[in-house]
């Protein structure tokens, strides 16, 4: 479990939606430790509730695989990598600056595209085999390119499962194959209390014990519970938190924002950069580990507290229903982001497009490890920065 989830840490670029291909090529088809159909079912769960759709797909793996303790494990594993390299890079900031990083940045997210392309390529295949669930996920794209915000996945979700109900009823398979969660229903109502109470009550003690860390705690918690999507979505937010009351200059931000994109990982770790950057020292140390802690912390409670129930209503009929219209939703979501903003961000000249052919064909072809592409990828970026 740390070994897996360890290399992923260590090699997932390219933000959310290719974490989830990372995820996919290494735990779903290597590993097979989950089946396609259930790892589309968390990925369509994630997206339904706030945080790091991505961190809490790997949370819930880990879950289904070892318990809680299997998910903080997994959790810890894939996010404490990022998560250093971006306090480093909090202290060293005027080093990421220069042609070449900005090559391997523009090599990273190269590396995207053809990680997401291959996920949609297999997801598509296994989620949307018929013309029904085929039109449910094209529907699902053209209203996420269209309207262009986090609401609009969890409204072509809603609605796709809709249309699942409707049109996919027929054929339903038996779940022989059940997601397995080894979480009670008292446990999972628990940590949905834990949420409400700490959404509530840390604005509160905010004001009636004001300190730094309580403040952060606060501002990041808020952070990571109403943000929806994850990944660059939670960037207004954060802004507003750490700019608007002057913690962090806006040069700072965005520092650290294109440090964030040169890391691996989840984006949601820019939150320990902006942390040790409020302070210095140990107190921006400090401050780094109650940042990154709070803006997970609602995610992860969520998703413990809603897989249980989703546990027991998975096997009915009319829920499977519900679910195959969702996972197609999902394959449109993706296709979505694989063009935008994953395509337009890094497809910006001939030299890029044609690195991303390479890097697609190579990992959907001839089958290169991904993290053999991830080097190819970075090394082709700093070249092409270079010439």
């Amino acid at each position: 479990m740390l070994r897996e989830f360890t290399v992923l840490g260590l090699t997932s670029f390219g933000g959310p939606v290719a974490h989830l291909g990372y995820f996919r090529e290494r735990l779903v088809l290597r590993r097979r430790w989950i089946t396609e159909q259930g790892y589309g079912e968390l990925v369509a769960l994630a997206q339904f509730l706030p945080g790091p759709a991505s961190s809490q797909v790997g949370f819930a793996l880990g879950v289904h695989r070892a318990g809680v303790l299997g998910g903080l494990a997994a959790f810890l594993a894939f996010t404490l990598p990022s998560a250093v390299l971006l306090v480093l890079a909090a202290l060293a900031a005027p080093l990421l600056d220069g042609q070449i990083a900005q090559g391997l940045v523009a090599g990273l997210k190269v590396v995207a595209v053809a990680v997401v392309a291959h996920a949609v390529w297999g997801m598509a295949r296994t989620l949307t085999p018929d013309l029904r669930r085929g039109l449910i996920a094209l529907g699902a794209a053209l209203a996420v390119l269209l309207v262009g915000t986090g609401w609009a996945q969890i409204a072509a979700i809603a609605l796709g499962a809709v249309a699942g109900l409707v049109l996919c009823r027929a054929g339903v398979e038996s779940m022989s194959d059940r997601l397995s969660i080894p979480i009670s229903r008292v446990v999972g109502a628990a940590c949905l209390a834990v949420f409400a109470v700490l959404l509530l009550g840390l604005p509160v003690l905010a004001v009636l014990a004001p300190s730094q860390p309580v403040a952060v705690a606060d501002a990041f918690f808020r952070a990571g519970a109403l943000v929806f999507g994850g990944g660059h979505v939670v960037l207004p937010l954060l802004e507003t938190a750490v700019v608007g009351p002057g913690w962090v200059s806006s040069e700072q931000f965005l520092a650290g924002y294109g440090a964030a994109q040169a890391v691996p990982g989840p984006l949601f770790t820019f939150a320990a950069y902006l942390g040790a950057t409020i302070a210095p020292g140990a107190e921006g140390l400090l401050l780094a580990a109650i940042a990154l802690v709070a803006i997970f912390v609602p995610g992860s409670l969520l998703m413990v507290g809603v897989l249980p129930f989703w546990g027991a209503l998975q096997s009915r009929p009319s829920v499977r229903a519900i679910v195959r219209g969702a996972n197609a939703a999902v394959v449109g979501i993706l296709a979505a982001a694989l063009y935008d903003p994953v395509m337009t961000s890094a497809l910006v000249d001939v030299s890029t497009i044609g690195l991303a052919v390479v890097c697609t064909v190579l990992l959907i072809v001839v089958r290169v490890p991904v993290w053999a592409i991830v080097i190819i990828g970075a090394g082709g970026g700093m070249l092409l920065s270079a010439f």
